[in-house]
C-alpha cells in the first residue's frame, strides 16, 4: 500500500510500516530559520573584468563551497513552462492507482519506474517513506518521448520542452562552476563525460496524518553530479544540513534549487560540497518536487581534476568508474549511505 492510497482514505493514524524508530524521527521543532540558503540572480552580469572571476562566478562558487545548495532566479526558463511541468507530473500522480501500478517496480535497472523509498532498521526491518517517486530519463536534444507515459496526454510534449530548457540551464551552471574552480568553462562537462546519465525522479508527498513519526525522504546525499530542482510553491519540505542543524529550503517564486552531488564533490577535490538533505511531510497539503539529475555514465572515470591537485591540496579521493560507485551505492542499500567516503584516500 502506498502513502498516496492511504492519503485518499484520510487515515487518522499511520500504519506501522511508515513509522520510524524514535531516534530517527524528524523532530520538526528543532529546524532553524531558512534565510541562510543563498538566492542568486543569474541576471547578474557575468562580465570578465580580466581581474579574477566575475561577481556571478564568485557567488556561485562561494555557494558551492559553503552550502552545496542555492536557489537561482532569473534563470531564463519560462514560468509558464515550469508550471506546466509541475501540473502534468501532479496529474500523473493523481491517476488511478491501477494505472500508475504498471510502472511500479523494485527493479532499479528499469528506465521508467514508480517506487517507494525505504530505510532498514535493526529489529524493525523496512520502514517505507511517506512518498511516491516516478523516475524516467530526459534529454535536452535527443528524442526520449517514447519512454514517457501517454497519460496525461500532454506529458510527452511538456517534458520535451522542459528538458530542452533544463539542459541549456545545466550547461550554463556547469560553465559557471568550472570557472569558479579556476578551470576552463567546459571542464566539468567534459569530466562528467559524454552520454551522461540524465534522469528525473519526481517525488510526490501526500498530506501525512502525523509528520513527526515518518519522513518523506530520509537524510541522504545525491549520487549524481548536479541537480536542478523545481519545488511546488507554497509548500515547504526540503531541508539541508548547515553547521549540523536542519535548515528548510523554502520555495521561492520562479526559482530553481541547485545542489551539488557526490561526483561534483569528488571532481572538485572536496571544494564543492555534496551535503546531507531530507524531505519532511506536513498534515495539510500535498507537495511535489521535480529534481532533474545529471550524472556520468557507467564507464566514465571520476576522480579529482588534476589541475586542482598540488602539494597543498593532495587528492582526497581515488579514481573510480561510475559503475564502481553505483555498485557501492547498491551495496549500502537500506542504510544511511556513505558512498563517496568509500573512495576517500588516507593521508
Amino acid at each position: 500500500m502506498t502513502p498516496y492510497q492511504l492519503a485518499n482514505n484520510t487515515p487518522l493514524t499511520l500504519s506501522p510500516n511508515f513509522i520510524l524508530p524514535e531516534e530517527k524521527r524528524p523532530n520538526l521543532s528543532e529546524v532553524l530559520p531558512s534565510d541562510s540558503i543563498p538566492i542568486i540572480d543569474l541576471n547578474d552580469h557575468d562580465i570578465d573584468y580580466g581581474q579574477g572571476p566575475s561577481p556571478l562566478v564568485s557567488k556561485i562558487s562561494q555557494a558551492c563551497e559553503e552550502y552545496g545548495f542555492f536557489q537561482i532566479i532569473n534563470h531564463g526558463v519560462p514560468r509558464e513552462l515550469c508550471q506546466k511541468a509541475l501540473a502534468v507530473v501532479t496529474e500523473f500522480f493523481q491517476l488511478p492507482p491501477e494505472e500508475r501500478a504498471q510502472y511500479l517496480t523494485k527493479d532499479h535497472s528499469k528506465q521508467v519506474k514508480v517506487f517507494n523509498y525505504y530505510q532498514k532498521y535493526e529489529g524493525i526491518g523496512k520502514v517505507t517513506m511517506w512518498s511516491e517517486t516516478f523516475s524516467h530519463p530526459w534529454h535536452p536534444t535527443e528524442d526520449f518521448t517514447h519512454l514517457l507515459p501517454t497519460n496525461p496526454p500532454q506529458y510527452r510534449e511538456v517534458f520535451t520542452e522542459y528538458a530542452r530548457e533544463i539542459g541549456a540551464l545545466m550547461d550554463r551552471l556547469l560553465s559557471l562552476m568550472s570557472q569558479g574552480l579556476g578551470l576552463e568553462k567546459d571542464c566539468l562537462k567534459r569530466k562528467i563525460g559524454e552520454r551522461p546519465a540524465i534522469y528525473t525522479q519526481a517525488n510526490y508527498y501526500p498530506p501525512c496524518p502525523d509528520p513527526e513519526l515518518t519522513m518523506g525522504l530520509p537524510a541522504h546525499n545525491d549520487i549524481s553530479a548536479l541537480v536542478v530542482l523545481l519545488q511546488m510553491e507554497g509548500v515547504s519540505g526540503l531541508q539541508v544540513v548547515i553547521d549540523g542543524k536542519w535548515v528548510p529550503v523554502e520555495p521561492v517564486p520562479d526559482a530553481f534549487v541547485v545542489n551539488i552531488a557526490d561526483q561534483m564533490q569528488v571532481l572538485s577535490n572536496g571544494r564543492y560540497k555534496s551535503v546531507l538533505h531530507r524531505a519532511v511531510t506536513n498534515n495539510r497539503l500535498a507537495r511535489l518536487s521535480l529534481p532533474m539529475f545529471y550524472a556520468p555514465n557507467n564507464d566514465t572515470v571520476i576522480g579529482p581534476i588534476e589541475d586542482l591537485i598540488d602539494e597543498v591540496h593532495p587528492p582526497m579521493y581515488r579514481n573510480y568508474s561510475y559503475k564502481e560507485y553505483m555498485d557501492e551505492f547498491y551495496r549500502q542499500e537500506g542504510a544511511r549511505r556513505r558512498v563517496k567516503e568509500a573512495f576517500e584516500l588516507q593521508h
